[in-house]
């Protein structure tokens, strides 16, 4: 994904999480915050959290964000096409080409 407005416009990176609910979007390396963790609070156990500034990505707005079509390098619009075999997908709106979705899992 790419950024196309806000403070962090033309950096790209990675989908991390979407928030469908709120129409958010969080990329990897964009719209980095911080949050200052005050020291010995538990997490949910008897082991305590060190404290200090903790960087993290904050949600964006879905339109704030264009898909990046793989083939062309291009920021795009897609299109929804039926393909010959009956499936579903989506069409850069610049090269043409079908766009696969690769999900990764996010070990945690």
């Amino acid at each position: 994904m790419v950024v196309i407005a806000g403070k962090d416009k033309g950096k790209q990176g990675e989908v991390l999480r979407t928030l469908p609910g709120e129409a958010k979007i969080v990329v990897r390396g964009v719209n980095v915050m911080k949050r200052h963790a005050k020291a010995g609070q538990s997490a949910g156990g008897t082991k305590a959290i060190q404290g200090g500034v903790i960087d993290f990505e904050a949600p964006l707005s879905y339109s704030n964000v264009m898909l990046v079509c793989p083939h062309c390098n291009e920021p795009t619009r897609v299109k929804r096409v039926v393909l010959d075999n009956g499936t579903k997908a989506i069409e850069c709106r610049n090269c043409g080409e079908p766009y696969e979705r690769i999900k990764k899992v996010e070990v945690q």
